[in-house]
Order: structure tokens, then C-alpha cells, then sequence
């Protein structure tokens, strides 16, 4: 009988995700139409190799590598929900913790898609699972790198799963099956991140990653532009849906920002002041990131925008007039969206390869290709999150529930 009713709770939960009004078909129907010319430069990447990217042997890390380095902070800020849920029973984010955690599951989703189109082909993902391929474990930051991902996305899928399949019943949660989890799934969201830097600052030949406060830095950001997320999808989801979100959340939000944002820049001076002030050799790749090098000068307009939009959303986040203001907050949630993106991305990985050891400086754009798939896997991650917060949406409001007879 129970697994006659958790088949019919699976059925029941796709054919509720799939079955949105009109404007939430109009949203999945838009998604679709951004994957399909992600699908179409994939097939092309497929099929002629990744010659159709501008990645090359001095820039062998390229878009698909920064949207991975930026996603993995996505899936570790759900903990600043986790923690206050769970830990310290706030009662209004406990009511909307499981639509944070469920954009954790999408964020690993994207992460581990865009490794997989940055390998070439999918064949080779085999290569990193155990048993399968040589995942070269412990030696190895990357099978590290591995094992964490997938832990994180398994250890929120099981709680999220578990939690939504008993509303679903109409039964009280055993607190054994799934807290011991949660513990674990805190811990294990600072490991996803500090081994993500770890896989950076621990390669010798590349001295712009080779510094103490990288994974500090990644994990201060994660807790930046996490909450900045997490407050535009709560305010969506708000408006669109019959979930109510308390006030109480956002401003706990705003609490967490007003704090996070102001040490994410404190320590990016710090690591400006280390290179700078040395003036060593080593401050090349800084040197061409923030003032160009040698006539190269490419992402010199995006580093400085993307430190223009982290100040001026930091002034909003810590000033409590604007900090208030809902729409101004939704600005600077944006704004440090987009800021942190741009610094974490494309402004961490690119310096890191210019110049080369040798001294080569080879500039690195990404091609149509590498564009369109990625913005074929935001639509992806986009869709899964849109999915599966309507069917938790509909669990939670007592929409989608056990019929008895």
C-alpha cells in the first residue's frame, strides 16, 4: 500500500507541475524557447569538438567554468535558510525553507551541467565516477570537487523530498529521518564552496589564485548574492502563487546582506591591496583584469561595472532608508546579482590564465556557441526550479494533497 501511494504521489506531483495557469505556461514556454538554440550550439559543440569555443591552451577555463564557480555559491547560500529553520526554529522561514533548498537541487542541477559541456563531450563525465572511470580519490581536488556536489545534491533532494512527501500525506515528520541530514547538509554546504576555491588556490603555476582568503572570499559572496536570489524568487513566487511569504523573511534577508555585503568588498580590498602594493612580478594577471596589459584591456569595462554595481547596491544594503524601500532593495539585489557574477565569474577564472607561464597574453571572449549554451542551462535550471516550486507551492497550501476515500 505505501508504495502504491508514493507512486501515486510521483504521478500526481508531475502531472501538478506541468498543469500551471496561463502565465506560468507563458514563463515555461519562454524557457523552452532559450534552450532551443542552447541545444542547437550544443549539438554543434557535439559534433565538431570544442573548436567552436574561444577557449584555447592559455585559456583553457572559460564561460562554463565561471557560471559553475558562481552556481556552486547559489547551492551553499540555502544554508542561510537551513540554519534559522532548523536550527533555530524561526518559524516564518521554517515555512518557506524548502523553496530555498529546492533552488540549491537546480543550482547543483546547472553546476553539474555546465562541467559536463566544458568536458566536450558527455562520455567523458565517466571518466570522474568511481568504479566506472578513476576518480583518483583522495589525491585529487576534483574527485573532492565531485563527491561534494553530489553529496549536497542528494543530502537536499532527500530532505526536500522527504519533508514534502509527508505534507503530502498529512503526517508529522520523523524528526530522526531527516534532521540528522540537515546537520550534515550545513556542513556540507561551506565544503562545496571551500573546495571549489581549493581546486583554484591550489594550483602553483597560476599566482593570481594562490591566496589564503579565496575560498573565505567565495563563501562570503555565496552569502551575498545568495540572499539576493532567494529575495527576488520569494517575491515572484509571492506575487504569482497563492504562497504567502512573510515579511519577516525578507527582513532576515536584509539583515543577512547588510552583514555579508560590506566583508565580500572588505576582503576584495584586501586581496587588491596584496597584489598592489607588492608590485612583484605576480601582479600581471591584476594588472591586465583592472587596467588592461599590454594593449589587452578586455574585461577592464566589466570588472570595473561589476565594482560600480557591488558599491552602489552595498549602499543600499547598508543604509536602513533604502534597505526598507522594497523596490529599491530589489535593485540592489540585482545589482549585486550581477556585480558578484560578473567578479566571481569571468573576473576570477580569465586573469588567472593571462599571462600564461610562458608569458603569452591570448585575450578570451566567449564565442556564440559557448553563449547560447549558456544561457540554454540558466533556462534549464530555470525550468526545473519553476517545476519544482509549483509543486512544493502546491503541497505547502494544501492544493496538492492524499485523496482519501
Amino acid at each position: 500500500m505505501g508504495l502504491k501511494s508514493y507512486a501515486i504521489f510521483w504521478f500526481r506531483m508531475i502531472t501538478y507541475a506541468f498543469s500551471g495557469g496561463r502565465n506560468f505556461n507563458l514563463w515555461v514556454w519562454f524557457l523552452l524557447l532559450l534552450m532551443a538554440p542552447g541545444f542547437w550550439a550544443y549539438y554543434h559543440q557535439f559534433t565538431e569538438g570544442l573548436i567552436v569555443t574561444n577557449m584555447s591552451d592559455q585559456v583553457s577555463w572559460g564561460a562554463y567554468i565561471a557560471n559553475f564557480t558562481f552556481l556552486v555559491g547559489v547551492a551553499a547560500a540555502a544554508v542561510l535558510l537551513v540554519v534559522p529553520a532548523y536550527v533555530y526554529h524561526h518559524q516564518p522561514t521554517k515555512e518557506i525553507v524548502l523553496l530555498g533548498e529546492l533552488l540549491a537541487v537546480s543550482a547543483i542541477f546547472m553546476c553539474l551541467l555546465f562541467i559536463m559541456v566544458d568536458m566536450g563531450r558527455p562520455d567523458r563525465f565517466f571518466h570522474v565516477l568511481p568504479i566506472v572511470g578513476h576518480l583518483n580519490f583522495p589525491r585529487s581536488v576534483l574527485a573532492w570537487d565531485v563527491i561534494v556536489l553530489n553529496g549536497y545534491l542528494f543530502l537536499n533532494a532527500h530532505i526536500s523530498g522527504y519533508l514534502l512527501y509527508m505534507k503530502y500525506l498529512g503526517r508529522t515528520p520523523n524528526k530522526m529521518i531527516y534532521m540528522p541530514v540537515v546537520f550534515i547538509s550545513i556542513l556540507w554546504a561551506i565544503s562545496i564552496h571551500t573546495v571549489t576555491a581549493f581546486l583554484y588556490s591550489g594550483l602553483g603555476g597560476r599566482p593570481f589564485w594562490n591566496t589564503a582568503i579565496l575560498a573565505p572570499r567565495f563563501l562570503i559572496s555565496a552569502f551575498a548574492g545568495g540572499p539576493a536570489i532567494l529575495t527576488i524568487a520569494f517575491r515572484t513566487i509571492q506575487k504569482f502563487s497563492k504562497m504567502n511569504v512573510d515579511e519577516k523573511v525578507f527582513d532576515l534577508l536584509k539583515q543577512i546582506v547588510a552583514v555579508t555585503m560590506p566583508i565580500n568588498m572588505f576582503l576584495l580590498g584586501c586581496e587588491l591591496f596584496k597584489e598592489f602594493y607588492t608590485d612583484s612580478t605576480h601582479v600581471a594577471s591584476a594588472k591586465y583584469l583592472y587596467f588592461g596589459l599590454h594593449g589587452a584591456h578586455m574585461l577592464q569595462p566589466y570588472i570595473w561595472g561589476a565594482i560600480t554595481m557591488d558599491t552602489i547596491a552595498l549602499i543600499i544594503f547598508v543604509t536602513p532608508y533604502l534597505r526598507r524601500n522594497n523596490r529599491v532593495f530589489l535593485i540592489g539585489c540585482v545589482l549585486a546579482i550581477v556585480g558578484i557574477w560578473v567578479e566571481k565569474g569571468m573576473g576570477l577564472i580569465i586573469p588567472g590564465f593571462i599571462p600564461s607561464p610562458l608569458g603569452d597574453i591570448v585575450e578570451y571572449i566567449p564565442s556564440l556557441h559557448e553563449t547560447l549554451i549558456c544561457i540554454g542551462i540558466w533556462a534549464w535550471g530555470g525550468l526545473i526550479y519553476s517545476l519544482l516550486a509549483r509543486v512544493a507551492i502546491g503541497v505547502l497550501t494544501g492544493d496538492l494533497k492524499e485523496k482519501t476515500i
